[in-house]
């Protein structure tokens, strides 16, 4: 059995609901991953008790992977995020009101890591599942990226059997009715998220596939 800690976002810059804690408490709470026992939690859009709460969370669970999930507006599907910065440079501020620019994730920490998945063979079962999935190579620069980058610096230095990873969601069809911008609802995204698991949790070689960007 597979411990999966699957976290996601409340929601920031003036919504209601964030699509990334709507699916991982449908996959907590549904049909599961064969072979997985999840645990959702909620994370505060706020830099540094975001990874407070993440790692109390991975102190109350033990678990063996952990999957942050973020929301990500204008993107057309899941996207399983490859690379995390050591930079937090936020555009608008989170949720507390602060605005970090140019400033390291951690102090004295690689400039980035890779994500501890099989990134390209998670694009391809959640495409397999029916569900729109891509690569990415940019977690952005805000609070997803901050997480995403102290959960593998926690893994690189305290936590070396822990895998773990970040995944962008697009907007909920509800956020976006007048605007033209593509949505996916929480129950697909749950759909794609359950593959996804599935192979991340009993696989950990990567396909040989193309992935890369141009740009």
């Amino acid at each position: 059995m597979t411990r999966v800690l699957l976290t996601g976002f409340e929601p920031f810059g003036g919504e209601t609901t964030n699509p990334s804690w709507e699916a991982a408490r449908l996959v907590a709470d549904g049909p599961r991953p064969a072979g997985t026992e999840v645990t959702s939690v909620l994370l505060p859009c706020v830099f540094d008790s975001s990874v407070e709460v993440l790692r109390e969370a991975i102190r109350d669970t033990e678990p063996d992977l952990v999957l942050a999930l973020g929301q990500a507006t204008g993107r057309a599907g899941i996207s399983v995020e490859r690379v995390a910065v050591n930079l937090s440079d936020a555009r608008i501020p989170d949720n507390a009101g602060r605005q970090p620019v140019d400033r390291p994730v951690v102090v004295g920490g690689p400039a980035a890591y890779f994500a501890a998945l099989p990134v390209k063979a998670c694009v391809a079962a959640v495409r397999e599942a029916g569900v729109p999935a891509s690569l990415s190579h940019t977690a952005g620069t805000f609070v997803c990226n901050h997480v995403f980058y102290a959960l593998m610096h926690l893994i690189a230095t305290e936590r070396p059997r822990l895998r773990g990873g970040f995944v962008h969601v697009p907007a909920g069809p509800e956020q976006v009715l007048d605007q033209a911008v593509p949505s996916l609802p929480a129950a697909t995204v749950a759909h794609g998220l359950r593959a996804l698991l599935t192979t991340a949790a009993t696989g950990r070689e990567d396909l040989h596939v193309p992935g890369g960007s141009t740009h």
